[in-house]
Protein backbone atom coordinates (compact mmCIF):
# COMPACT_ATOMS: atom_id res chain seq x y z
CA UNK A 1 0.00 0.00 0.00
CA UNK A 2 2.87 2.46 0.98
CA UNK A 3 4.39 1.52 -2.19
CA UNK A 4 1.04 2.54 -4.06
CA UNK A 5 0.48 5.66 -2.36
CA UNK A 6 4.27 6.99 -2.98
CA UNK A 7 4.27 5.82 -6.88
CA UNK A 8 0.47 7.98 -7.12
CA UNK A 9 1.96 10.88 -5.44
CA UNK A 10 5.16 10.46 -7.66
CA UNK A 11 2.86 10.55 -10.79
CA UNK A 12 0.80 13.67 -9.70
CA UNK A 13 4.03 15.17 -8.56
CA UNK A 14 5.62 14.83 -12.46
CA UNK A 15 3.00 16.21 -14.24
CA UNK A 16 2.47 19.31 -12.41
CA UNK A 17 6.10 19.53 -12.75
CA UNK A 18 5.36 19.10 -16.66
CA UNK A 19 2.62 21.08 -16.62
CA UNK A 20 4.74 24.07 -14.72
CA UNK A 21 7.26 24.13 -17.15
CA UNK A 22 4.97 24.11 -20.08
CA UNK A 23 3.23 27.13 -18.44
CA UNK A 24 6.51 29.05 -17.37
CA UNK A 25 7.85 28.16 -21.59
CA UNK A 26 4.63 29.58 -22.72
CA UNK A 27 4.89 32.65 -20.33
CA UNK A 28 8.34 33.02 -21.72
CA UNK A 29 7.67 32.33 -25.41
CA UNK A 30 5.37 35.28 -24.66
CA UNK A 31 7.21 37.74 -23.55
CA UNK A 32 10.14 37.42 -26.28
CA UNK A 33 7.03 38.05 -28.41
CA UNK A 34 5.92 40.77 -27.05
CA UNK A 35 9.76 42.18 -26.70
CA UNK A 36 10.00 41.14 -30.13
CA UNK A 37 6.62 43.44 -31.02
CA UNK A 38 7.96 46.53 -28.90
CA UNK A 39 11.30 46.44 -30.70
CA UNK A 40 9.05 47.33 -34.20
CA UNK A 41 7.18 50.30 -32.90
CA UNK A 42 7.81 53.31 -33.93
CA UNK A 43 9.56 55.61 -31.41
CA UNK A 44 8.07 58.26 -30.02
CA UNK A 45 8.60 61.62 -31.60
CA UNK A 46 11.40 63.87 -31.10
CA UNK A 47 11.24 67.37 -32.10
CA UNK A 48 14.58 68.61 -33.77
CA UNK A 49 13.21 72.34 -33.76
CA UNK A 50 10.06 74.24 -31.52
CA UNK A 51 10.13 76.82 -33.21
CA UNK A 52 11.78 79.17 -30.63
CA UNK A 53 14.98 78.23 -30.05
CA UNK A 54 18.38 76.47 -32.39
CA UNK A 55 19.02 74.24 -29.38
CA UNK A 56 20.67 71.01 -30.82
CA UNK A 57 21.83 72.39 -33.91
CA UNK A 58 25.28 73.73 -34.81
CA UNK A 59 27.39 74.17 -37.84
CA UNK A 60 29.00 70.55 -40.04
CA UNK A 61 32.23 70.26 -38.68
CA UNK A 62 31.54 73.35 -36.41
CA UNK A 63 30.65 73.86 -32.89
CA UNK A 64 28.16 76.56 -33.20
CA UNK A 65 26.04 77.91 -35.73
CA UNK A 66 26.82 79.97 -39.08
CA UNK A 67 26.03 82.92 -39.37
CA UNK A 68 22.84 83.34 -40.87
CA UNK A 69 20.55 80.69 -39.18
CA UNK A 70 18.21 81.94 -37.10
CA UNK A 71 15.06 80.61 -35.26
CA UNK A 72 12.80 83.56 -35.88
CA UNK A 73 8.77 83.77 -36.02
CA UNK A 74 8.58 79.97 -35.68
CA UNK A 75 10.78 78.95 -38.08
CA UNK A 76 14.11 77.39 -38.46
CA UNK A 77 16.07 80.08 -41.32
CA UNK A 78 18.88 80.79 -43.57
CA UNK A 79 19.33 84.47 -43.73
CA UNK A 80 21.43 85.36 -46.69
CA UNK A 81 21.78 89.25 -45.56
CA UNK A 82 23.89 87.92 -42.58
CA UNK A 83 27.52 88.63 -43.69
CA UNK A 84 29.97 85.74 -42.48
CA UNK A 85 32.32 86.27 -39.37
CA UNK A 86 35.64 86.11 -39.95
CA UNK A 87 36.19 83.85 -36.73
CA UNK A 88 33.90 81.18 -37.92
CA UNK A 89 35.16 77.93 -38.70
CA UNK A 90 33.28 75.37 -40.23
CA UNK A 91 30.51 74.44 -42.96
CA UNK A 92 27.91 76.66 -43.52
CA UNK A 93 25.37 73.50 -43.42
CA UNK A 94 23.58 72.82 -40.30
CA UNK A 95 23.35 69.07 -38.88
CA UNK A 96 21.19 68.32 -35.66
CA UNK A 97 24.09 67.49 -33.03
CA UNK A 98 22.09 66.17 -30.11
CA UNK A 99 22.31 62.46 -31.45
CA UNK A 100 22.58 60.43 -34.35
CA UNK A 101 20.00 58.23 -35.98
CA UNK A 102 20.04 54.93 -38.18
CA UNK A 103 16.09 53.71 -39.13
CA UNK A 104 13.51 56.46 -38.70
CA UNK A 105 10.73 58.50 -39.83
CA UNK A 106 11.56 62.19 -40.77
CA UNK A 107 8.99 64.86 -41.00
CA UNK A 108 9.23 68.60 -41.48
CA UNK A 109 7.75 71.33 -43.64
CA UNK A 110 9.73 73.88 -45.89
CA UNK A 111 9.81 76.76 -48.72
CA UNK A 112 12.30 78.16 -50.73
CA UNK A 113 12.17 81.56 -52.32
CA UNK A 114 12.58 81.46 -56.84
CA UNK A 115 15.82 79.95 -58.19
CA UNK A 116 16.05 78.47 -54.40
CA UNK A 117 17.75 75.50 -53.40
CA UNK A 118 18.46 72.99 -50.55
CA UNK A 119 18.15 69.75 -49.58
CA UNK A 120 17.68 67.57 -45.80
CA UNK A 121 20.47 64.51 -46.08
CA UNK A 122 20.61 62.03 -43.09
CA UNK A 123 23.22 59.43 -42.21
CA UNK A 124 25.48 62.32 -42.16
CA UNK A 125 29.33 62.37 -40.53
CA UNK A 126 31.89 64.44 -40.24
CA UNK A 127 35.20 65.13 -41.54
CA UNK A 128 34.77 65.66 -45.10
CA UNK A 129 34.35 68.80 -46.88
CA UNK A 130 30.74 68.59 -47.07
CA UNK A 131 27.81 66.47 -46.04
CA UNK A 132 27.03 66.01 -49.80
CA UNK A 133 30.22 64.24 -50.20
CA UNK A 134 28.41 60.71 -48.91
CA UNK A 135 24.96 61.56 -47.42
CA UNK A 136 22.11 60.39 -49.24
CA UNK A 137 20.31 63.99 -49.81
CA UNK A 138 16.05 64.82 -50.10
CA UNK A 139 16.25 67.56 -52.55
CA UNK A 140 14.49 70.31 -52.37
CA UNK A 141 14.53 73.21 -55.09
CA UNK A 142 12.41 75.33 -57.54
CA UNK A 143 11.42 72.86 -59.88
CA UNK A 144 10.43 75.63 -62.52
CA UNK A 145 12.56 78.74 -62.19
CA UNK A 146 16.00 77.54 -60.89
CA UNK A 147 17.09 76.94 -64.57
CA UNK A 148 16.33 80.22 -65.37
CA UNK A 149 17.90 82.12 -62.64
CA UNK A 150 21.24 79.89 -62.83
CA UNK A 151 23.77 78.69 -65.78
CA UNK A 152 23.89 74.84 -65.50
CA UNK A 153 25.48 73.62 -68.90
CA UNK A 154 29.22 73.98 -67.41
CA UNK A 155 27.67 71.95 -64.03
CA UNK A 156 25.37 69.50 -65.87
CA UNK A 157 27.52 68.49 -69.19
CA UNK A 158 30.32 66.90 -67.03
CA UNK A 159 27.86 64.16 -66.20
CA UNK A 160 26.72 63.91 -69.88
CA UNK A 161 23.52 65.03 -69.70
CA UNK A 162 21.28 65.19 -72.75
CA UNK A 163 20.14 68.72 -72.22
CA UNK A 164 22.68 70.48 -69.51
CA UNK A 165 21.12 73.22 -69.27
CA UNK A 166 17.91 72.04 -68.14
CA UNK A 167 17.28 70.60 -64.56
CA UNK A 168 17.47 66.73 -64.45
CA UNK A 169 15.07 64.32 -63.36
CA UNK A 170 17.51 63.46 -60.70
CA UNK A 171 17.78 66.77 -59.28
CA UNK A 172 14.39 67.57 -58.36
CA UNK A 173 12.52 68.82 -55.86
CA UNK A 174 11.94 65.08 -54.05
CA UNK A 175 14.66 63.18 -55.64
CA UNK A 176 17.56 61.17 -53.94
CA UNK A 177 19.98 63.59 -55.00
CA UNK A 178 21.34 61.60 -58.06
CA UNK A 179 20.63 58.16 -57.26
CA UNK A 180 16.08 57.96 -58.11
CA UNK A 181 14.11 60.17 -59.70
CA UNK A 182 10.43 60.99 -58.14
CA UNK A 183 7.30 60.03 -60.03
CA UNK A 184 6.25 63.21 -61.64
CA UNK A 185 2.32 61.61 -62.05
CA UNK A 186 2.34 61.59 -58.35
CA UNK A 187 4.07 64.40 -57.74
CA UNK A 188 2.64 67.73 -56.57
CA UNK A 189 4.78 70.69 -55.57
CA UNK A 190 3.77 74.20 -54.48
CA UNK A 191 5.42 77.33 -55.97
CA UNK A 192 8.47 78.80 -54.68
CA UNK A 193 7.58 80.83 -51.46
CA UNK A 194 4.58 78.53 -50.57
CA UNK A 195 5.00 75.63 -47.85
CA UNK A 196 5.81 72.09 -49.17
CA UNK A 197 5.86 69.21 -46.58
CA UNK A 198 8.07 65.83 -46.92
CA UNK A 199 8.68 62.99 -45.21
CA UNK A 200 11.82 60.47 -45.28
CA UNK A 201 11.14 56.76 -44.00
CA UNK A 202 14.29 54.89 -43.91
CA UNK A 203 14.77 51.52 -43.08
CA UNK A 204 17.21 48.74 -44.57
CA UNK A 205 14.47 47.32 -46.25
CA UNK A 206 12.98 50.18 -47.98
CA UNK A 207 13.47 53.75 -48.12
CA UNK A 208 10.46 56.00 -49.24
CA UNK A 209 10.50 60.14 -50.59
CA UNK A 210 7.10 61.34 -49.81
CA UNK A 211 5.83 65.06 -50.86
CA UNK A 212 2.81 66.66 -49.71
CA UNK A 213 1.08 63.44 -48.82
CA UNK A 214 2.22 61.74 -52.07
CA UNK A 215 5.06 59.02 -52.28
CA UNK A 216 7.11 60.04 -54.95
CA UNK A 217 10.13 56.72 -54.60
CA UNK A 218 10.99 54.52 -52.95
CA UNK A 219 14.27 52.11 -53.28
CA UNK A 220 16.34 49.23 -51.41
CA UNK A 221 19.30 50.86 -49.69
CA UNK A 222 22.28 49.33 -50.10
CA UNK A 223 21.09 46.73 -52.45
CA UNK A 224 22.85 45.42 -56.16
CA UNK A 225 20.90 48.00 -58.07
CA UNK A 226 21.60 50.80 -55.01
CA UNK A 227 25.38 49.63 -55.59
CA UNK A 228 25.08 50.10 -59.53
CA UNK A 229 23.46 53.50 -59.17
CA UNK A 230 26.30 54.62 -56.91
CA UNK A 231 28.98 53.31 -59.11
CA UNK A 232 27.63 54.76 -62.44
CA UNK A 233 26.94 57.98 -61.79
CA UNK A 234 27.71 61.02 -60.05
CA UNK A 235 29.14 58.91 -57.26
CA UNK A 236 31.27 56.59 -58.65
CA UNK A 237 34.27 58.32 -57.85
CA UNK A 238 33.06 59.26 -54.29
CA UNK A 239 33.75 55.85 -52.31
CA UNK A 240 32.29 56.74 -48.90
CA UNK A 241 29.30 58.00 -50.55
CA UNK A 242 26.11 56.14 -48.83
CA UNK A 243 28.31 53.88 -46.94
CA UNK A 244 27.07 54.84 -43.34
CA UNK A 245 24.31 53.58 -41.72
CA UNK A 246 23.84 55.86 -39.08
CA UNK A 247 24.55 59.71 -38.59
CA UNK A 248 23.01 63.21 -38.46
CA UNK A 249 20.18 65.06 -40.02
CA UNK A 250 21.39 67.99 -41.76
CA UNK A 251 19.82 70.75 -43.41
CA UNK A 252 21.89 72.34 -46.94
CA UNK A 253 22.40 75.58 -47.52
CA UNK A 254 22.97 76.41 -51.45
CA UNK A 255 23.14 80.34 -51.02
CA UNK A 256 19.42 81.23 -51.01
CA UNK A 257 17.13 81.95 -48.22
CA UNK A 258 15.56 78.77 -46.78
CA UNK A 259 12.35 78.79 -43.94
CA UNK A 260 12.16 75.29 -42.27
CA UNK A 261 9.31 74.35 -39.39
CA UNK A 262 7.89 71.72 -37.79
CA UNK A 263 10.84 69.14 -37.82
CA UNK A 264 10.38 66.48 -35.94
CA UNK A 265 11.72 62.70 -36.15
CA UNK A 266 10.99 59.17 -34.86
CA UNK A 267 12.84 56.00 -34.72
CA UNK A 268 11.63 53.09 -36.25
Amino acid sequence: MKNLFATLCFAVLATCLSDCGDTNATRATSAAETAMVADTTPGEWITLFDGSSTDGWRGYNAETLPPGWVARDGMLLFDTEVELEQDYTGGKDILYGDREFDNFELEWDWKIPEGGNSGVLYHVQEGYDAPSDIAPEYQLIDDEGYAAIHDLTGYNSQFGVEHPEQLQDWQRTGADYAMHTPDPAKKQLNPAGEWNSSRIVFTPERAEHWLNGELLLSFVPWSEEWEEKRDSGKWKDTPDYGKFRSGYIVLQDHGSPLWFRNIRIREL
